[in-house]
């Protein structure tokens, strides 16, 4: 084989490797949840498959044609980064939610590409090996240009690809990419046998196009869509991967649909006096629905939204109508690298509704992240914050711990339901350096049409006990959650 060759066949290989992985992490969000243990499931079983193929490759090399054996695993392995997509939308609404079901649709869809794909290099290495001399540099060479690679494959993708173009072109084009060479590369006498795998390879292609998905946009970190209330024909809610996250009705900015956004008005509507211009800050986007109420209920308010995903900020313009929310800007980016750009003093309000999955996102969570809304909050300031928890509240706990670490009063907002026992649901914690009235903020909720329960500072601090605070150092909010909650 010529060297030429050779390296491409392993630097294809195992850039298409990394592609499958980096996507599937993608692709299975809208089932399993994006969470850590979804994403250490694809680390998982693409190390299995990688170790799979590496045996596989390097003991079939042995016993046939190498040549034969590397052109055949890259067109087993572009059939199956075709199948990818559509093995996952069959499968996932099967097999529900939770780990083991998290590490069976990414076994699934993904264990069969990654592990022929890795076949691959060893094939390669035994094909260009005539001898003991030079065998080094040869192994070394070739390693070297895989894991180039794999490094390829996750910068393009993570950084290139998926904001170019959506997921099913991407497959479509490192699949190509795999059938193409492993025809370039099979020997002669048996091209005959790899065009056989032609039939499939536009069976799968027409399936990864066709077969209907949850979205309406693939963004760079979510599968989203807007669905129709079904009770209410001018609402809609936006949905990323497997959860609603907001909820828009057309025509009625001060809406508010979400028990856990009638808490956050409250606590606005209890610290401020109705009416008043706020400035706030907005740590999670979505459709907007905050911003929509602060302008329609306080006119002359400004909202200042931290939204990780462009992509989800374009939908909600599209087909939610936020675009023209007064006094609103939205910066797009990490929230926590993008408030540490915000002035000293510049917010009466910051809002914390940021989730990766069910959980907030472990650095939104923490004592140096609260340091800098404390720096952004103005004297008295407010912060609030939605948790999504169940029975036994452990993150709920952690979180409120935290906050009150920063903050000189904290209070905890829920339903009576949510607080029982077996309980859970989404519970906000409310928090500033002044006093706020409890009995204020239960009459607020009332008004809010939102039957809740207020736990005062010395109740909340309670029910916290001895929960950890978050830190940089250690914030395990994917260990700490219970999960079961589907919105």
């Amino acid at each position: 084989m010529r060297l030429a060759l050779a390296r491409t066949a392993v630097v294809v290989s195992g850039a298409a490797i990394l592609v499958v992985e980096t996507l599937a992490t993608r692709l299975v969000a809208p089932y399993v949840g994006l969470t850590l243990e979804s994403t250490t499931a694809v680390i998982g079983v693409a190390l299995a498959g990688i170790a799979a193929g590496a045996a596989l490759g390097g003991k079939w090399a042995d016993q046939r044609d190498p040549v034969a054996v590397a052109a055949l695993m890259l067109v087993i392995g572009g059939l199956g980064t075709l199948a990818v997509r559509p093995v996952v939308r069959l499968l996932g609404p099967l097999l529900g939610a939770g780990p083991s079901a998290a590490v069976l649709l990414v076994a699934a869809s993904t264990l069969v590409s990654v592990t022929a794909l890795a076949a691959v290099t060893p094939a390669v290495t035994k094909a260009r090996l005539t001898g003991l001399d030079r065998s080094g540099e040869v192994v070394g060479g070739l390693s070297a240009a895989g894991t180039l690679g794999s490094l390829a494959g996750t910068f393009l993708t993570g950084f290139v690809l998926v904001a170019l173009l959506p997921v099913s072109a991407i497959l479509l084009v490192t699949a190509a990419a795999c059938l193409v060479l492993g025809l370039v590369l099979a020997p002669r006498r048996r091209r005959s046998d790899v065009l056989r795998g032609g039939t499939a390879a536009v069976l799968l292609a027409v399936a990864l196009v066709a077969i209907p998905g949850r979205c309406d946009a693939d963004t760079t970190y979510y599968c989203a869509a807007v669905q129709p209330d079904p009770d209410d024909p001018a609402g809609r809610y936006l949905v990323l991967d497997d959860l609603r996250h907001s909820y828009v009705r057309s025509g009625d900015p001060a809406h508010l649909e979400f028990a856990y956004t009638k808490r956050f008005a409250a606590a606005i509507d209890t610290a401020y006096p109705p009416g008043e211009p706020l400035d706030t800050v907005h740590v999670g986007g979505g459709a907007l629905t905050m911003p929509r109420w602060l302008a329609a209920t306080r006119p002359g308010s400004t909202s200042t939204v931290l939204e990780l995903d462009r992509g989800v900020v374009e939908l909600a313009v599209r087909e939610l109508g936020a675009g023209a929310i007064p006094g609103t800007t939205v910066q797009t980016g990490d929230a926590r690298v993008n408030l540490a750009g915000l002035p000293d003093d510049s917010a009466d309000v910051v809002l914390g509704d940021a989730f990766g999955a069910r959980s907030v996102p472990w650095h939104l969570s923490t004592a140096e992240f609260l340091d800098q809304v404390q720096r952004v909050l103005r004297p008295g300031g407010l912060y609030v914050l939605n948790v999504i928890d169940r029975d036994p509240m452990d993150l709920v706990r952690a979180a409120t711990a935290t906050v009150d670490s920063r903050f000189a009063a904290t209070m905890l907002v829920a339903r009576p339901e949510e607080f029982a026992p077996g309980g859970g649901g989404n519970v906000v914690v409310v928090a500033s350096d002044r006093s706020i009235d409890p009995g204020g903020l239960r009459a607020a909720l009332g008004r809010a049409g939102e039957a809740g329960t207020v736990l005062d500072p010395a109740r909340t601090a309670a029910f916290t006990g001895d929960a950890a605070v978050l830190t940089d150092d250690r914030a395990p909010v994917d260990q700490l959650i219970t999960t079961g909650l589907q919105g």
